[in-house]
């Protein structure tokens, strides 16, 4: 279960200082709501993904 900052504190935050478990928790959370997503909800999780491509993709580790 991810025990981190919450979307709060981090939409304060670059994308690009994210620990890798936020950036994988709210990956995940944004796919379980894509249909019920406003134009920020979807900026939001565009960034994300960009994010992740700049990383090179998600590491398969548990967090």
């Amino acid at each position: 279960m991810y025990n981190g900052r919450d979307m709060t504190e981090l939409s304060m935050i670059p994308k690009n200082e994210w620990e890798d478990q936020e950036i994988r928790y709210f990956h995940h959370s944004f796919q379980q709501i894509v249909p019920y997503l406003n134009a920020e909800g979807q900026t939001i999780q565009r960034e994300i993904i960009e994010e992740i491509q700049n990383r090179g993709g998600l590491q398969n580790t548990k967090s």
